[in-house]
């Protein structure tokens, strides 16, 4: 079954933040946006295969990601 998950990056002066809003404690990083894309989703792998193996319902994927245009 694929789920798909909203993630946030984060540029954090010297490498990226990573983190899936509705898995918390899922977290990575990497020197690169790409890398921090790969590196997070291992950790989202991860992270789902130790709530299914505790026995823990996978949260449902709630968040929505959008970008809004204003002028500066």
């Amino acid at each position: 079954m694929k789920r798909e998950f909203a993630v946030v990056y984060e540029w954090a002066g010297t490498n990226y933040s990573a983190y899936v809003p509705d898995l918390p404690g899922c977290v990575s990083t990497g020197k690169s946006l790409d890398e921090a894309r790969t590196n997070l989703r291992e950790a989202i792998v991860g992270h789902l295969e130790t709530l299914r193996e505790y026995g823990d319902p996978v949260p449902e994927a709630l968040t929505r990601v959008e970008s809004i245009e204003v002028a500066a």
